[in-house]
């Protein structure tokens, strides 16, 4: 650890300044212009190189390309896919599941929608949230709970807890689907607007 931080300031900007700094003094000490002070000469002028030289700016993290962010998704939702079929769930939120199932299938799948997908960064993190988060929590928690109702009966079934949450990911999914969906209408129409105006235009 010492020798890496040794050899990290030896290579550093400040470093390498001072010592273009230091070789001046020297320079002055050879020309016979530093006098018998010439080592106070040489060290404040390498302290000087050191002290205006920019600090060093560390490594911006390599974060993974986009694309790669949703072929991860893929790879998970297809996880969380297997672990559900395991899961029994009651017919309304089995049906409100595969309606959830089928927009982020649509959103994922390779081609001009993962496309745009990818433009929009709140998308990409709500289907994230979405496979990696709320669907696995929603259906733990409805099996967690439901074994419990078998021996104290709560006021209202966990099922009916269950199809709220999934029906309000599913909304919330499918506005996401038509806000995609919008911003490719508005694409289409501004490419209309400025062919119009190009040939309309002298």
């Amino acid at each position: 650890m010492a020798t890496s931080k040794l050899l990290g300031f030896i290579e550093s900007r400040k470093n390498l300044t001072g010592c273009v700094f230091g070789l001046a003094g020297l320079g002055l000490t050879f020309a016979g212009l530093a006098g018998t002070y010439w080592p106070v000469v040489v060290a404040g002028l390498y302290g000087a190189g050191a002290l205006i030289a920019p600090p060093d700016r560390p490594a911006t993290p390599d974060f993974a390309p986009a694309s790669e962010q949703l072929a991860e998704l893929r790879r998970d939702f297809a996880a969380l896919t297997g672990y559900l079929t395991e899961v029994t769930l009651p017919p309304a939120a089995a049906t409100r599941l595969a309606e959830l199932d089928d927009l982020i299938t649509s959103l994922l799948d390779p081609g001009w929608v993962a496309d745009a997908v990818l433009t929009d960064p709140e998308a990409v993190h709500h289907l994230s949230r979405a496979i990696r988060q709320d669907i696995p929590q929603s259906v733990d928690a409805y099996a967690r709970t439901r074994w419990w109702s078998r021996l104290q009966p709560s006021a209202e079934p966990p099922e009916h807890h269950l199809e709220r949450q999934l029906t309000a990911l599913r909304d919330e999914t499918h506005a996401l689907a038509s806000g995609i969906h919008e911003a490719e209408a508005r694409r289409q129409e501004s490419l209309t607007h400025y062919l119009e105006d190009r040939h309309r235009s002298p």
